[in-house]
């Protein structure tokens, strides 16, 4: 089959490492670490099959962004470095009853957006935090934020895990995190995580964009971020406390430390990891909540709702079919998105005859993706498949070689608005810095591990 390239067990490598990309997407991982990571992964304890590599790969912290692989309950370990230090930042899509062609100044609302949703580097929440309110995010997710008024059961219905991962204890999270978190709830953030007001551009599947309720011609829009300061501090915390308890002899990478699954330290960071996805849930449910109130003042009968929400860094346990039976195991994806296909009970009700929907962003100024999950991806690659374009260059290498003013200038004859808070951001995130999402796309459809169903053009961008 095309678009697969292996790399066979060698070494100390328990399993084959496998890299779903077209000849164009493999030779630009060539020029990073990708490769060498999922061969490093490959050599992690009770890992099953093989260590994948999605289309949008690149170059990670451990595992490659876009590398997911799946480890034995009993004999496997969880590493921080295969869920990332942004715990379950993802992406939620909103669908809205507005039609592109009926609305002029996106300008003017593109910045009403910019002042109601906290973003960029330190920006604080809306919300005042007590102890047992952030326990409780902890805990509960965006079903928090419904609860408190932020939104209706449908958001978290559309959303995986139902905006709420079991398993997390507070009591697992340190008081740095605590800290770093709490006056960051409803915040956007900078870097790579935005928002965006988006067309329908183009229909692939009528029938599973109906189901989806996207329609060509209307609007929808994008939010992408994640757990804020409280996951970074959370990898961190068990990053180092891993390296004390457990170290890093002979291990491929340092960065790849990890603790078994059935261990204490592993559960703890299980626990953690969880608290802050859910931390990551109940962020976009404020911010999504900020959004309707904005644009209830521009639009007074304005109808948005949550297609689906799903995550990008996050470790779950999930049944798979594994040597003849359905088995329990730990699948980490890092930089890469569940593709479930029809049937699984983890899909929203109404979506689930048809798959669950795959949100695949652009980079800056380029076309998003929603696709749908497929029983081929549960085959192929653990029910995963590609989260966005994927970088092609390092954020230092894009200030180097990048200038902010041409970027606007670019989107700008596009027609596409852009605000945003710093001019490091417009040059770290340009398109250029990015991989082709038209490309990445094209080898997750003709794999079979996601398939096209509508394309998003971008109106305005907003970014930290």
């Amino acid at each position: 089959m095309g678009n697969i390239h292996e790399i066979k067990q060698t070494g100390k490598m328990l399993v084959p490492g496998i890299v779903f990309a077209s000849d164009k997407l493999f030779e630009d991982m060539k020029k990073d670490k990708t490769l060498e990571q999922v061969k490093n992964v490959a050599q992690l304890p009770g890992i099953i099959d093989k260590s994948i590599a999605m289309p949008d790969a690149h170059e990670g912290y451990g595992f490659c962004i876009g590398g997911v692989a799946a480890f034995d309950v009993e004999k496997g370990v969880v590493s921080p470095g295969g869920v990332g230090y942004d715990i379950n930042c993802s992406v939620r899509l909103l669908r809205t009853n507005l039609k592109s062609s009926d609305v002029k100044n996106w300008k003017e609302i593109l910045h009403s957006l910019f002042r109601c949703v906290p973003s960029g580097v330190g920006q604080g929440s809306k919300l005042k935090l007590s102890d047992a309110e952030l326990n409780e995010v902890l805990s509960n997710g965006a079903q928090w934020a419904v609860e408190k008024g932020y939104g209706v059961k449908e958001d978290y219905l559309h959303t995986e895990d139902e905006g709420r991962l079991n398993g997390g204890n507070p009591k697992d999270i340190s008081q740095r995190a605590r800290a770093r978190g709490k006056g960051q709830l409803g915040t956007l953030g900078a870097g790579n995580h935005f928002l965006e007001i988006q067309v329908v551009d183009e229909v692939f599947d009528e029938e599973i964009a109906k189901t989806f309720g996207l329609k060509k011609g209307e609007v929808t829009i994008m939010v992408h971020c994640g757990s804020r300061g409280l996951g970074h501090q959370v990898a961190s915390d068990y990053i180092q406390e891993m390296e004390k308890k457990i170290g890093v002899a002979g291990l491929p990478d340092r960065e790849l430390v990890n603790a078994p699954i059935k261990s204490e330290l592993g559960g703890k960071y299980l626990s953690a990891m969880a608290c802050a996805a859910n931390f990551a849930f109940a962020n976009k449910q404020l911010i999504t909540h900020w959004i309707r109130e904005d644009l209830k003042h521009y639009f007074p009968k304005i109808k948005i709702e949550v297609v689906y929400d799903v995550c990008h860094n996050i470790a779950k346990f999930e049944k798979h079919f594994v040597d003849g039976h359905d088995k329990e195991v730990l699948v980490m994806r890092k930089g890469a998105t569940r593709a479930f296909g029809p049937g699984r009970a983890e899909i929203p009700a109404d979506y689930r005859s048809v798959g669950q929907p795959v949100i695949l962003p652009g980079s800056m100024g380029t076309s998003s993706y929603v696709l749908v999950g497929t029983k081929e991806s549960e085959k192929l690659s653990w029910g995963s498949t590609a989260h966005g374009a994927g970088r092609l260059m390092s954020r230092s290498a894009a200030k180097k070689k990048l200038n902010a003013g041409d970027v606007k200038r670019k989107m700008s004859e596009q027609g596409i608005i852009l605000e945003s808070g710093s001019t490091a951001g417009i040059v770290e995130e340009a398109a250029e810095a990015y991989k082709d999402v038209d490309e990445v796309v094209r080898v997750s459809d003709e794999l079979g591990i996601g398939k096209m169903v509508v394309r998003l053009k971008p109106l305005a961008v907003m970014k930290g």
